[in-house]
């Protein structure tokens, strides 16, 4: 394959014809302002459901297998508020992680007349997406399957069904830490339970009243009456609970260690205010950081408070790109792209009045 030089790239760049206006048209009904945001990917619509179907197994299993045949009251009650509280925590993340716009770019933008009223200046460069038409302000990526431009991209989750990206990273990471919760907790329990029922009532099962209360005689037991029950560990017979529970023993410490690991990672993220796509692309990338804390502070909504583990309160609203946002100086784009390779000084020759250089990115 034959390598074109970049200058070359950089005299179409120079060209009216390059910005090809009649592809890049608005589209003709935008997306009106507060609108839902959702994304139709049959993988990701699957993920998700698959995503609450296993966290409402866990539900069924920790109250109708563990706490609510429990002869103890205040064990039953306080774990079962405590993990229907971590539960529906997580649940709320996971909608507000995949219904919230993660920063999408205005689809269409790259027009003439748009380009032309940034008026550049030599030195400075916009970059043009060429699958959604979009202009690509700094840190923002495409993603191929929301189709859209996203700022701050730090990668698509499919479990979520979105990417995740400026607006609803703080979701996200709810989310992995809600259910690395409530998969801890779960495994917690099913240990007490294997513990108590297998010293209690597993070991006489199949047996007789009779032989079962032989098998408990003891001085306490004969001096109250007896309290045999195939109910005293679970609704179910032995060998249905037994296999509900390593169903559920397996899927907690799977979601424990995957979303264990994503939260981390997302934390990471945050404090070193370097995406997952940026992390990859280190080596190319040049670019001042925000200190951790303040970071941290965008990300969750303000200072340090209650809300910053609310799904239901937004981080801080991010401000609308302005003109200046859409604009990139040669001298650092020029250390962060493949394309830019060479960077030129602006000609003392008159320019074309239709003359912008752009990008495809």
């Amino acid at each position: 394959m034959m390598l074109i030089p970049a200058h070359h790239f950089r005299d179409i760049e120079r060209k009216p014809q390059y910005l090809q206006p009649e592809k890049c048209i608005p589209p003709p009904h935008p997306r009106p302002a507060g609108a839902m945001w959702f994304i139709r990917d049959g993988c990701g619509i699957a993920c998700a459901i698959v995503t609450w179907f296993l966290v409402l197994y866990a539900e069924f299993v920790v109250l109708f297998v563990m706490l609510i045949p429990s002869r103890d009251y205040v064990y039953s009650v306080l774990n079962g508020l405590v993990f229907n509280l971590l539960a529906f925590l997580a649940l709320a993340s996971h909608c507000r992680a995949m219904l919230t716009d993660p920063g999408a770019v205005p689809k269409g933008n790259a027009t003439k007349e748009f380009i032309e009223s940034l008026q550049l200046k030599p030195g400075q460069v916009v970059y043009k997406c060429p699958k959604c038409c979009s202009i690509k302000p700094d840190r923002a990526h495409h993603c191929s399957v929301c189709k859209r431009c996203i700022r701050k991209m730090d990668h698509h989750c499919p479990w979520v069904n979105n990417c995740v990206g400026e607006n609803n990273q703080k979701y996200f990471v709810l989310f992995t830490m809600y259910i690395a919760l409530i998969s801890l907790h779960a495994l917690i329990m099913v240990g007490f339970h294997f513990l108590h029922c297998f010293e209690e009532d597993w070991t006489t099962y199949g047996l007789t009243r009779e032989e079962t209360a032989e098998a408990r005689m003891s001085l306490h037991e004969i001096k109250q009456p007896l309290k045999v029950s195939s109910t005293e560990c679970s609704s179910f017979s032995p060998p249905t609970t037994v296999i509900l529970l390593i169903l559920l023993c397996f899927e907690g410490l799977l979601f424990l260690i995957f979303t264990s690991v994503m939260f981390g990672t997302q934390v990471h993220s945050i404090c070193t205010d370097e995406t997952g796509i940026e992390r990859l692309q280190r080596k190319k990338q040049r670019r001042e950081r925000r200190g951790s804390w303040k970071s941290v502070k965008e990300t969750f909504g303000g200072d340090f408070s209650l809300n910053w583990f609310n799904p239901f309160s937004g981080p801080r609203h991010p401000k609308p790109l302005s003109d200046r946002d859409w604009v990139r100086q040669v001298s650092s784009v020029s250390d962060t792209e493949n394309t830019e390779t060479t960077t030129e000084e602006p000609s003392e020759e008159p320019k074309d009045e239709d003359f912008a250089e752009v990008v495809d990115e």
